[in-house]
C-alpha cells in the first residue's frame, strides 16, 4: 500500500498541477472541465492523506535524510489545497491585500523544487505490478470517490447558500461589474504603477517596417466600445464597460505594402508594456482587441492603466496588457512566449 500511496500522490500532484495552470490560461467555459479535473484531484489526495501520514510518521521517526524537506513540502501541499477549498467555497477569499486563490498557486509553486527533490532522493521505478487488476480497480475507486466528493461539495455549497455558488466558471468572484469604481487596481507579480506624462506619451506602433506613432490626444478621438469582463487569475471578475479604438483599426492606417509585409505567415501582434511587460497575439485577433482609453466612459486613471491597455476578451486579465508604449507585427507565431509572464 505504501508504494502504491507514493506513486498516486505523485500521479495526482501532477494532475491537480497542469490542471489548475490549464484553468488559469483559459477565460472561456471549456477551462470549466479542467477547473472539476483540478478540484477532484485534489480531493484524491486528501483520501491519501492518511496513509501517507503513516508513511511520513515513520521517516520522521528515523529521522532519514531530508526529513524536514519533506515536512515543508507537506505543509505547502496542505496549504494549497486549503486555500483552495476556502476560495472554492467563499468561506474566506482572502486576508487583506493576499487573496486565497494568491495563497493556492503560491503555496503550489513553492511545492514545486521540493517535488522535484521528493523525486530524485525517493525514487520509485515503475513496475508491471502498478499495472495490475487489483492496482487499477484501487485507482479507479479513489477516482470515483473523488469524483463524487467533489459533486458532494458543490451540493453543499448550494445548499448551504455559501458565496462559492456564485462564482464563474473560471472560479473567480463577481467585483464591482458596471461600476468602474469598484474595480480591484491589479498587477502581474512584479509591475508596477509608472508615473505617465500624457503630454510627451507616445504609442508606436510598427507595421512591416513602417512606423507611425499616436499621441494620447489622437488616440481620445476614438469612440470604439466594447463591454467586456475582466476575469483576474487573483480570483475575481468584472464586466465593464470600455472605449478606445480596435487594433485592426490602427493597422488599417498603415499603407497595404506594409500591412501585407507584416502578416506573413506565422506572423504576430507583440504588444509591450512601459514595465517591460509584454504579449503576443495572433493577428486574426487584432479585430477584437480594443486600445482602451476610458472605463466607463472615463479616461483611465493610472492603476488600470493609463493612458492606455489592452482590452482581451475572453481571455485572462494577464493578457490585458496596461501601460502600454508599443505595438510591434513581426514574424514570430504568437505561442512563441511563455504561457506566463515572468515580469
Amino acid at each position: 500500500m505504501r508504494r502504491w500511496t507514493n506513486l498516486a500522490l505523485f500521479v495526482l500532484l501532477g494532475l491537480a498541477f497542469t490542471t489548475g495552470w490549464v484553468a488559469f490560461f483559459y477565460g472561456t467555459a471549456p477551462s470549466r472541465v479542467s477547473l472539476i479535473v483540478h478540484a477532484a484531484s485534489g480531493y484524491a489526495i486528501i483520501a491519501l492523506t492518511p496513509w501517507k501520514a503513516v508513511i511520513a510518521a515513520r521517516g520522521i521517526q528515523r529521522r532519514r535524510p531530508g526529513w524536514w524537506a519533506s515536512l515543508v513540502f507537506t505543509g505547502l501541499v496542505i496549504a494549497s489545497i486549503a486555500a483552495g477549498i476556502l476560495h472554492s467555497t467563499g468561506l474566506l477569499t482572502g486576508v487583506g491585500a493576499i487573496s486565497a486563490m494568491e495563497v493556492h498557486v503560491g503555496a503550489a509553486l513553492a511545492a514545486i523544487p521540493f517535488v522535484a527533490w521528493h523525486v530524485m532522493a525517493r525514487r520509485i521505478p515503475v513496475r508491471a505490478v502498478d499495472l495490475s487488476r487489483r492496482s487499477l480497480l484501487r485507482a479507479g475507486s479513489l477516482l470515483a470517490g473523488a469524483g463524487l466528493a467533489y459533486v458532494a461539495g458543490e451540493v453543499a455549497v448550494r445548499l448551504l447558500g455559501l458565496p462559492g455558488s456564485l462564482r464563474r466558471f473560471t472560479g473567480s468572484y463577481e467585483v464591482g461589474s458596471l461600476q468602474p469604481a469598484q474595480l480591484p487596481e491589479t498587477s502581474w507579480m512584479f509591475d508596477a504603477v509608472p508615473a505617465i506624462d500624457p503630454a510627451t506619451w507616445r504609442l508606436t506602433v510598427e507595421v512591416g517596417g513602417t512606423v507611425r506613432e499616436w499621441t494620447y490626444e489622437e488616440l481620445l478621438a476614438f469612440d470604439d466600445r466594447v463591454r467586456a469582463t475582466l476575469d483576474c487569475t487573483g480570483g475575481f471578475y468584472s464586466m465593464q464597460d470600455w472605449s478606445g479604438v480596435w487594433l485592426s483599426r490602427l493597422f488599417a492606417s498603415f499603407p497595404s505594402p506594409a500591412r501585407g509585409r507584416g502578416q506573413g505567415g506565422g506572423s504576430s501582434v507583440h504588444v509591450c508594456s512601459l514595465t517591460g511587460y509584454d504579449r503576443r497575439f495572433a493577428i486574426s485577433d487584432a479585430g477584437r482587441v480594443l486600445i482602451a482609453t476610458r472605463l466607463g466612459g472615463m479616461p483611465l486613471d493610472p492603476g488600470h492603466g493609463f493612458p492606455v491597455r489592452l482590452v482581451a476578451p475572453n481571455l485572462r486579465g494577464y493578457w490585458w496588457v496596461k501601460w502600454v508604449t508599443t505595438i510591434t507585427i513581426d514574424e514570430l507565431p504568437s505561442w512563441w512566449q511563455l504561457p506566463f509572464p515572468l515580469q
